[in-house]
């Protein structure tokens, strides 16, 4: 017939939700950007519509890639290209956390006290810095950083456990280790909210804090959508929507945990032991 589809590839109908997120994220962005230069009180209003905006966009569009998956769409050749999609998505993030190790380690190694931003060349002095800088009281990395460590590794093990029972088709195993996943995972977000409220030093105080908290920030942020990510898989294991022979959304949800995991060994290596 010459409707019928005699090609793997899934040719996708006209969809809103590019546009959409767009916008989402545009207003997000402007919102956050007058908020930080804190000119208008209503500035964050602006930036929490937006964010609102792009979960919904984000719950839409996705929502659609399921039905896809469940009507027949996502055939082998598809499922490779989603596949290379997550592994591309993780290789950015990868580039992502790479700027602010860069950072990091550029100061460790080279700390300049008190460097001009005026073209005047730092003196001797200046160069003559140390690391961490004077007044900087650093966390212990054998305290509260060793414990979210094992967490996320037990999260890595629990996460693993449910792919295997998920490929021997144990429903049971499956469901309980992505709420073992999911619980480890918001253990982990509150500790870390924790030890924030306890720092002895604050986003504005120098360059060391800055790098502390953008890499630990936005790793945290990262745990805080895996664990998003996981509970849906956890509701969507429940409703019986992965088979052991076709599971793209949970293995993508499996590949961000164990970069998520990855990040933190680095980060715990490199900011709490080596860096204090």
């Amino acid at each position: 017939m010459a409707h019928e589809k005699n090609h793997d590839y899934h040719i996708l109908p006209p969809s809103p939700w590019p546009f959409y997120g767009a916008v989402a994220g545009f207003f997000m962005l402007v919102g956050l950007i007058l908020g930080f230069k804190g000119e208008y009180a209503a500035d964050y209003w602006l930036a929490l519509l937006g964010f609102v905006a792009v979960c919904y966009v984000a719950y839409g569009w996705w929502s659609d890639v399921v039905v896809e998956s469940r009507v027949g769409d996502h055939t082998p050749v598809v499922q490779i290209g989603l596949r290379y999609g997550v592994i591309l998505f993780i290789i950015s993030e990868v580039m992502f956390f790479s700027a602010w190790f860069w950072s990091f380690f550029k100061h460790a190694i080279f700390p300049m006290e008190a460097a001009t931003l005026d073209g005047v060349v730092p003196t001797a002095e200046a160069l003559d810095g140390i690391w961490p800088p004077a007044g900087i009281e650093t966390f212990n990395p054998w305290d509260l950083p060793l414990l979210n460590t094992v967490i996320l590794l037990l999260s890595g093990c629990t996460v693993t456990y449910a792919h295997h029972c998920l490929i021997e088709n144990r429903r049971d195993g499956l469901v309980w280790g992505l709420i073992g996943t999911v619980g480890l995972g918001a253990l982990f977000t509150i500790f870390q909210a924790y030890e924030y409220s306890h720092s002895p030093f604050g986003f504005t105080d120098g360059i060391y804090a800055a790098n502390f908290y953008m890499a630990t920030g936005f790793h945290g942020f990262h745990v805080l959508v895996g664990t998003i990510f996981l509970a849906v898989c956890l509701f969507r294991a429940q409703s019986g929507q992965f088979r052991p022979e076709k599971h793209i959304g949970f293995e993508a949800a499996a590949w961000y945990w164990h970069f998520v995991d990855v990040v933190w060994l680095f980060l715990f290596a490199s900011i709490y032991i080596w860096g204090r």
